[in-house]
């Protein structure tokens, strides 16, 4: 029967909402508030958006580039380029002489033909050397095969991005495990000042007792001393525990990234042990899918599988088409343009294939040094596992322990209560001494502290747990 009234009062102040003003958040808003502001999960978001455009630029690698390049030129120290006629000229003139024969000097073939032309060549010469020279050009460059590195360069990005997702999974389980770990903790100090509360109404009942007892005769003054130093110790306990309250208050509104209030509280419970919460899947087979450590390994080793397969690539050929359209202007003044025609344009396609033959050994010394990083993250993972079984099997002890301090702390308080129970009746009768009565009164406070200390514990044990089997 002590059971059934004790343990059901004890549970009620592990939920009891505070009853001052001010902000208050429950659990659920509490954690989200501290998803919202924290700083680990931001940067894993960045690190995230990161990595997902590092994938699009994977693709972008497989596709064609196209650039535009445009030059303009001056050339200082260089005269004008004008179209001549001078070896024409000369053609005409030498026609209106003759030789020592009476022939002429040039014929109509000179005049007509070979005067024109050297005159052509001649401006053509000089049109290389306009003071203003300008082009403009388009250019397209398609990589065929680039020695294996693209198709495989966009699955090391997709393997990278899986990493940061599931990063960014285990920031947000880190940052809820510590919120829920500390709201735990707050919930705790807020019932143990209220059972202190409770204790020191029922201690002032008995210094009144003892008061009016002391004017009877009935008591001495030493019975009252006696309570008066056990309510001031009461009192120092409370004020020492409301202390460590507000540090354990400031210390989750840090987690949750807030500034430090003084009205903002808290309200949620703890879990029950004898709700019948089911036991961590603590399969290892099932550990390693879950346990984000391992899976962020897992995809770390891929990628750099998929690094040796870049590294390897330097030993395959990269080939590339090329294709382009080139107009030039060349003229004495800038603003002087021709209109461009098709056939004036400058039209290329070419194919290009390289292969190094040799580089010094990188290429060799860049495949060992790959595999040699993958091996080292190969290790990691497996001294992970193990560490993570270990892990398992403390937090399963851990919590077998809890189990069994809660039926400590439960027999306690049956003992305590009874004890108290008996002995103040006993005193009221002249039975018992004052002094037995407050070390009553004191070992069933402590044995309701050190319930729900035990209660704490076990959420604490649970909690790791199910962070240590990925549950969480």
């Amino acid at each position: 029967m002590l059971r059934q009234f004790a343990i059901p009062a004890i549970l009620s102040f592990l939920c009891v909402a505070p009853s001052w003003a001010g902000k208050t958040y429950t659990r659920e808003e509490a954690v989200n508030t501290a998803l919202e502001n924290s700083s680990d999960v931001k940067s894993a978001e960045e690190d995230l958006k990161s990595a997902t455009s590092q994938v699009t630029a994977g693709y972008g690698n497989a596709y064609p580039s196209i650039d535009l390049s445009a030059t303009v030129t001056r050339i200082f120290g260089l005269d004008d380029v004008e179209p001549t006629t001078m070896m024409t000229d000369a053609a005409t003139q030498m026609a209106q002489g003759k030789d020592a024969e009476g022939h002429p000097m040039a014929n109509t073939y000179d005049q007509q033909v070979l005067g024109p032309f050297l005159d052509g060549l001649t401006y053509g010469m000089k049109s290389q050397a306009y003071r203003w020279q300008s082009s403009v050009g388009i250019t397209a460059t398609q990589i065929l095969y680039a020695e294996g590195k693209v198709g495989v360069g966009i699955e090391i990005a997709k393997a990278y991005k899986r990493i940061n997702e599931v990063n960014l999974e285990n920031k947000k389980a880190q940052v809820r495990y510590d919120v829920n770990n500390a709201f735990d903790q707050l919930i705790y100090l807020d019932s143990a000042i209220k059972i202190m509360y409770a204790s020191k109404e029922l201690l002032q009942e008995n210094l009144n007792f003892v008061e009016q007892s002391l004017k009877s005769g009935m008591a001495t003054e030493l019975d009252l001393i006696r309570v008066q130093l056990s309510m001031d110790q009461l009192s120092s306990n409370i004020a020492s525990t409301e202390k460590m309250r507000i540090l354990a208050r400031n210390s989750l509104l840090n987690t949750m990234g807030l500034e430090w209030e003084t009205d903002v509280q808290f309200q949620g419970e703890l879990r029950d042990p004898a709700a019948g919460y089911s036991f961590p899947d603590t399969s290892m087979a099932n550990v390693k899918k879950r346990r984000k450590e391992l899976v962020m390994l897992e995809e770390t080793a891929n990628m750099k599988t998929l690094n040796v397969e870049i590294e390897q690539g330097g030993y395959k050929p990269t080939v590339v088409l090329l294709g382009g359209i080139k107009y030039a202007n060349n003229k004495n003044d800038f603003f002087d343009w021709d209109a461009p025609t098709w056939d004036k344009l400058n039209k290329y396609i070419a194919l290009n294939v390289s292969m190094n033959l040799f580089n010094g050994m990188k290429t060799r010394e860049g495949v060992v040094q790959a595999k040699s990083s993958l091996r080292s993250t190969q290790i990691q993972k497996e001294t992970a596992e193990r560490g993570f079984r270990v892990q398992i099997e403390s937090c399963v002890n851990t919590l077998e322990d809890a189990n069994s301090q809660i039926e400590i702390a439960k027999r306690q308080i049956d003992l305590a209560q009874k004890n108290y129970d008996l002995t103040n009746d006993a005193y009221k009768l002249g039975r018992e001494t004052q002094l037995n009565v407050l070390s009553a009164e004191n070992s069933l406070r402590t044995a309701k502290i050190d319930y729900m200390k035990a209660i704490v514990e076990w959420n604490k044990a649970y909690n790791a747990l199910l962070q240590a089997t990925g549950e969480y």
